[in-house]
């Protein structure tokens, strides 16, 4: 394709790039553009791994909340949450997924990659099937009843305001650990 005009439109070049992928990752907190893990979706979509797809919401009603250290949760619970949770949507390849996969401890039982509904606000509600990076299902419910189940709509820097980067957290304990400490505290 580089260098050669075979006389596809751009509109056909990018519908052809995004087709490339193999999975459609709806993103709703640190890993948007402008929050801490972000990073790591420009280095995907750097090596090709990746491709933007634009501003995106749930399709229904899901609770979104803050565990500890303001780390978001997409919950899944289908019309359990008052709003249609605000995000980005990523076409990815095998090998990015992977690494999502790995930041956001899947094998370790932190969140679940599920199924999703998406659509662009903007487009009358054309919907997309994507996966999701939820809260694993052994603790999602009691996230959902320490938040007193308000929920937002959105991971804004002002929901994020307190987030402490893993970097910076407590080492001798696993994120698991801290979950449970949150759940089971009044100090949080």
């Amino acid at each position: 394709m580089v260098g050669v005009d075979l006389g596809r439109g751009k509109m056909e070049m990018e519908e052809e790039e995004e087709e490339v992928r193999n999975y459609y990752i709806f993103t709703y907190g640190t890993l948007k553009k402008g929050f801490s893990n972000h990073s790591l979706m420009e280095d995907l979509i750097a090596t090709g791994d990746a491709v933007f797809l634009g501003n995106y919401r749930t399709s229904l009603n899901y609770p979104l909340v803050c565990g500890p250290y303001r780390v978001p949760f997409l919950l899944k619970l289908p019309g359990s949450g008052h709003h249609r949770v605000l995000g980005e949507l990523y076409s990815v390849s095998a090998a990015a997924l992977s690494r999502l996969d790995f930041l956001e401890g899947t094998s370790k039982g932190h969140y679940q990659r599920l199924p999703i509904s998406v659509e662009n606000p903007n487009n009358n509600g054309g919907k997309r099937a994507a996966e999701a990076y939820f809260a694993h299902s052994s603790f999602a419910m009691e996230l959902w009843n320490k938040d007193g189940r308000k929920g937002f709509p959105s991971y804004s820097k002002e929901v994020a305001t307190g987030y402490v980067p893993r970097k910076d957290r407590p080492h001798h304990l696993t994120f698991l650990d801290h979950i449970h400490s949150f759940l089971h505290s009044s100090s949080y």
